[in-house]
Order: structure tokens, then C-alpha cells, then sequence
């Protein structure tokens, strides 16, 4: 096997089934992003990028405990359809897909998958189903424990401290200072000055650096706990007494 590779679709059968049988890769990321407009100044493939990124160091530093599953590039980006460039997909054909790439791990013997998200339009859809999906595989084996998040979610205590505007926002200061650490030869900066959204003009690369290093400490942390039996959360019911009393009481 390759020196620490994390990329399952990097190693052969032999090396995956090989890692298992001694008991390493325990745990799974699936990267999920989207192909998608981002202003004029940041490259399409952002999301995605940036949660392989972060999902390929949180695996490097709990080696061998974490392999990187294929990424899902296409998101559900309807919302964007008006930009030319954006490609998108359906709701149900995306989560069926995510949901068999989950199902092939859990079938392989990974016991703990982290679905971790790089695109907004993917958090209401998948948030609305995740309660089914753990309930369903923890019917089938207890110890099976499967979370979704977005990155900026785990690390979004630090992301706020040191942005002046909304985290993740889109394509803004946050995402900005992201790309500058990360994917700086991706960034058109005589875009940037000229686009009439200034926000992206207050990232800077050392802020990125900082967000960058927060998002990949925060969810190496996430899927270590995972290993060790922890962060089994079941997603509430969105139907529970307790919510709809909530929203009553909402103006």
C-alpha cells in the first residue's frame, strides 16, 4: 500500500481489503460538494475542493483509522441553474446515490462514515433524511454510526471570531480566504476588484489559513470520537412534539 494513501479510489482491492483485515479504516469521509457558479472570482469546483481538502487531512492526521471515500462533485444546485456552468442534481437521485455509497462502505465493514458537506444546498435535503438513514443501519448493526456535517459547521465557533461576515457565506470572505490559503492559482483577483460584491475583497490568505487549519482540527476531533464510540447522535424527528410546540410559539 502506498505510504499513508487515504483516497480509497487511489488503492487497489487487494490493499483496501487488506487494510480491513488487519483492522485499520474503521471510519469513512464522503466528501459532497457541488459544480457551481462562485461570483466572478472563485473557480466552480470550490466546494468541492475545499471539503476533499479538509476531508484528506482529518484522514492523513488519524491514519490509519480514516480512508476518504469518492467525493461527490455534483451537488444540488437548482438555485444556481441561471449561472452557465452550474451542474446540478435532483434531490432524490442525490441522495440515492450518497446513500448507496454509504451502504457499500457499511457493507465492506466500515462501521462509522462522516457524509462531510462542502455546499449549502445539500444541508436541507440530507438533514431531512439522515434520521432514516441511521435509524435503518443501526437496525441492521448497532455499532454502525453514520453523521452528516458541514465542515464550517464543526469549526464554526473559531470561523466566526475571525470573519467580519457570515460563515460560511457564499463565495464571500469566508470561502474567499478558504480558496486563498488553499487554491490561490484558482482565484481571477481582477475579478475580484472589479465584480460589484466587494465582501470577498476583506479575505486574506492568512486568514484562510487559520480557517483552513480550524475545519480540519475540528473534524479530524469529530471522526476520532466517532472511532471511539462517540458522536452516535440520532437526528431529532422533525415532527416532535417539542419542535412543533416551538414553532408555534415563532412569530
Amino acid at each position: 500500500m502506498p505510504d499513508q494513501e487515504v483516497m480509497l479510489g487511489k488503492l487497489t482491492r487487494r490493499e483496501f481489503r487488506e487494510a480491513l483485515e488487519v483492522g485499520k479504516f474503521p471510519a469513512a469521509i464522503i466528501p459532497t460538494g457541488s459544480n457551481e457558479q462562485h461570483l466572478e472570482h472563485l473557480a466552480m469546483e470550490y466546494d468541492i475542493a475545499a471539503a476533499t481538502y479538509v476531508a484528506c487531512e482529518a484522514a492523513k492526521r488519524l491514519y490509519p483509522q480514516v480512508v476518504v471515500s469518492v467525493p461527490m462533485a455534483v451537488g444540488i444546485s437548482e438555485h444556481h441553474m441561471v449561472h452557465k456552468g452550474t451542474i446540478t442534481a435532483k434531490p432524490g437521485s442525490w441522495l440515492a446515490v450518497l446513500f448507496d455509497a454509504v451502504e457499500s462502505l457499511v457493507r465492506h465493514g466500515v462501521k462509522n462514515v462522516l457524509i462531510l458537506n462542502g455546499h449549502g444546498g445539500n444541508e436541507a435535503p440530507m438533514n431531512g433524511i439522515l434520521r432514516q438513514w441511521q435509524l435503518y443501519f443501526q437496525s441492521a448493526d448497532p455499532e454502525v454510526n453514520v453523521q452528516f456535517h458541514s465542515y464550517w459547521d464543526l469549526s464554526r465557533e473559531i470561523a466566526e471570531q475571525h470573519c467580519k461576515g457570515r460563515v460560511p457565506g457564499h463565495a464571500q470572505e469566508y470561502e474567499t480566504a478558504m480558496a486563498l490559503a488553499l487554491f490561490p492559482d484558482h482565484i481571477r483577483h481582477d475579478a475580484m476588484q472589479d465584480q460589484e460584491d466587494k465582501q470577498p475583497l476583506e479575505a486574506t490568505a492568512e486568514q484562510g489559513q487559520v480557517l483552513v487549519e480550524a475545519a480540519v482540527s475540528k473534524t479530524t476531533e469529530f471522526v476520532q470520537d466517532m472511532v471511539k464510540g462517540q458522536n452516535r447522535d440520532i437526528q431529532p424527528h422533525i415532527f416532535s412534539r417539542d419542535m412543533y410546540r416551538q414553532r408555534k410559539k415563532q412569530p
